[in-house]
């Protein structure tokens, strides 16, 4: 079965950081162009950060710049979303998805619909509060 399985979410105080982990699952992420998605409750899901094939191209929502850092370790078949400085607004279940076509630029791909996007996994849930 072709899928992203999503961990590393959790509960955490604000200012404090996660790193989350994307492990692709039957297909190899080297040649894909990855991206972290999120979904609050009672809101629409949202571009976080996306990582093109080659690492060349990375985009950052106006949100978390500065705070998060996307990166992919191809030997491990995973890509990673460091998070620092988090905050209650962040909470939200965080999801992955590659792109089945090439995108006109990573800010495409971080921008809804995300009707190219496929292999969501279940996503993972991390829950800012004191």
């Amino acid at each position: 079965q072709l899928q992203f399985v999503e961990s590393g979410g959790g509960l955490v105080q604000p200012g404090g950081s996660l790193r989350l982990s994307c492990a692709a699952s039957g297909f190899t992420l080297d040649i894909a162009d990855v991206g972290w998605f999120r979904q609050a409750p009672g809101k629409e899901r949202e571009g976080v950060s996306c990582i093109s094939s080659g690492d060349e191209r990375i985009h950052y929502a106006d949100s978390v710049k500065g705070r998060f850092t996307i990166s992919r370790d191809n030997a491990k078949n995973t890509v990673y979303l460091q998070m620092h400085n988090l905050s209650p607004e962040d909470t939200a279940v965080y999801y992955c998805a590659t792109s089945l076509f090439v995108p006109d630029s990573m800010q495409a791909m971080c921008a809804p619909p995300y009707h190219d996007m496929a292999y969501w996994g279940k996503g993972t849930l991390v829950t800012v509060s004191s």
